[in-house]
């Protein structure tokens, strides 16, 4: 094994780790901080950009993978944890999504869906598994606030893509090269 391609996987091997381990701290806080139970996994999944950026979309789902194990293991908000673990992965595939669907409109329309798959099974297996039965108590007393929160996730989401983008191109443009300079 060349000296090189030695200093390759270690690099690849530091960065996931680190980068792993913030992911992880930010989905921790999650449920430290009662109001950041929707921010975190947004914040955590940030972490991905270096990854797919640097090692590309099938590296990312391992780190996608193993953030998410040790989420459910570690993470002491489930809630936290289960929104990682079912739209996580949307950093990683994000790329290939933009290339593949030319129309905008098809590609928000398919992003919105995602969200609405990952979100749906998230929060089944934290009601019908978890018990969290309390979600489904705080929004039955009022349905007005369901209709309200499913569609302000739904703009979020739109503006966690618009973010995504921004922040990959910083990422690119002036963080990529001072991470990466020896």
């Amino acid at each position: 094994m060349s000296s090189n391609n030695f200093r390759d996987k270690s690099r690849k091997m530091a960065l996931c780790g680190v980068l792993s381990a913030l992911a992880v701290v930010l989905l921790s806080l999650g449920g430290i901080l009662p109001f950041a139970t929707f921010c975190c996994p947004l914040l955590a999944m940030l972490c991905l950009v270096p990854v797919v950026e640097v090692y590309g979309g099938r590296t990312a789902l391992l780190f996608y993978v193993a953030v998410s194990l040790l989420a459910i293991f570690l993470a002491p908000d489930k809630e936290v944890a289960l929104l990682f673990v079912f739209l996580g992965y949307y950093p990683a595939i994000r790329p290939r999504l933009n290339r593949m669907l030319r129309s905008r409109l098809l590609r928000i329309l398919c992003k919105l869906a995602l969200f609405a798959v990952g979100i749906s099974i998230a929060y089944t297996i934290a009601i019908k598994l978890l018990g969290m039965e309390y979600i489904v108590e705080e929004y039955t007393s009022m349905q007005g606030l369901l209709v309200a929160t499913a569609a302000m996730g739904f703009l979020l989401w739109l503006v966690f893509d618009r973010v995504l983008e921004l922040f990959t191109l910083v990422y690119r443009t002036k963080w990529h090269k001072k991470i990466f300079k020896a």
